[in-house]
């Protein structure tokens, strides 16, 4: 069915409302999307990304424009950097007329790692999350990245006769920057704080060097978010952090967790 030329299709979400109740958080969440992350060593990453995008929408408005977020969306397939992420916030949020907004991408993210004594080389995969606010005209960025590394008991190692349990651990940490930080930087931070790294391969002699190297490190989840949240605090282009650690216990049915947070400009 064709549309008359003189006839104009009314736009509802443009609408005014009546309620007076202002939205926090409108938009789109969990569309999937490729992008290309740029690596320390030169090269970019192909990978996919989980969006979540929102604006804030006035009292005064019935709705938001669902399509724009897509558009804006389909229009930065080039390889993602904080500054074109950035951009594509502040975009956001002028195309969509709002004074709020928020875009957070999750994905996964490969490091190329060698085993510590045989040198083979592997993928280690990491859960990162970019996240950029607009509040006021000021934005602000921030990375999450989960880091799975080994802890072992510092209690169980002194009690015990010979032995000592250990667990995978999650890493999580929150940093704000002023300036530009690698993810690599934040991995390679957290993970010398751990008991042990870990890799996507090993063979024997790694496993001998691995179960040694945790054994003469012990950390409790209280150490390990200490250790880390220690680093953030010398690194001057970190300006808030969140440093959490959970252990999934192997001798017990629940984990452990601590969670460290620092706004620095409040210091």
């Amino acid at each position: 069915m064709k549309t008359s030329e003189n006839h104009t299709i009314p736009d509802v979400q443009s609408s005014a409302d009546t309620r007076r109740i202002a939205i926090d958080k409108v938009g789109i969440k969990s569309i999937r999307h490729p992008v290309r992350i740029q690596e320390r060593a030169g090269s970019a990453q192909h990978t996919v990304a989980i969006f979540n995008m929102y604006v804030g929408l006035p009292q005064e408005f019935k709705g938001t424009h669902m399509s724009r977020f897509v558009q804006i969306l389909n229009a930065h397939e080039r390889e993602i950097t904080v500054a074109s992420f950035q951009a594509m916030l502040v975009e956001m949020v002028a195309k969509l007329e709002a004074q709020e907004g928020h875009i957070e991408m999750t994905f996964p993210y490969f490091i190329d790692k060698a085993a510590p004594i045989s040198g083979v080389r592997s993928l280690m995969d990491y859960e990162v999350t970019f996240r950029g606010d607009v509040k006021n005209g000021h934005p602000e960025f921030s990375m999450k990245i989960v880091v799975p590394v080994t802890s072992l008991c510092p209690c169980s190692k002194q009690i015990s006769d010979y032995g000592a349990h250990n667990q995978r651990s999650h890493v999580t940490v929150t940093v704000t920057t002023g300036e530009f930080v690698w993810i690599e930087e934040i991995v390679e931070a957290v993970e010398k704080q751990a008991s042990c790294e870990l890799y996507g391969l090993l063979k024997r002699p790694d496993e001998k060097y691995v179960t040694e190297r945790a054994y003469d490190n012990p950390k409790f989840v209280e150490d390990m978010v200490r250790d880390v949240a220690a680093v953030m605090n010398t690194d001057q282009r970190v300006l808030a952090y969140v440093v959490e650690s959970e252990n999934f216990e192997s001798i017990h049915n629940h984990s452990a967790y601590a969670l460290i947070q620092r706004d620095k400009r409040l210091s």
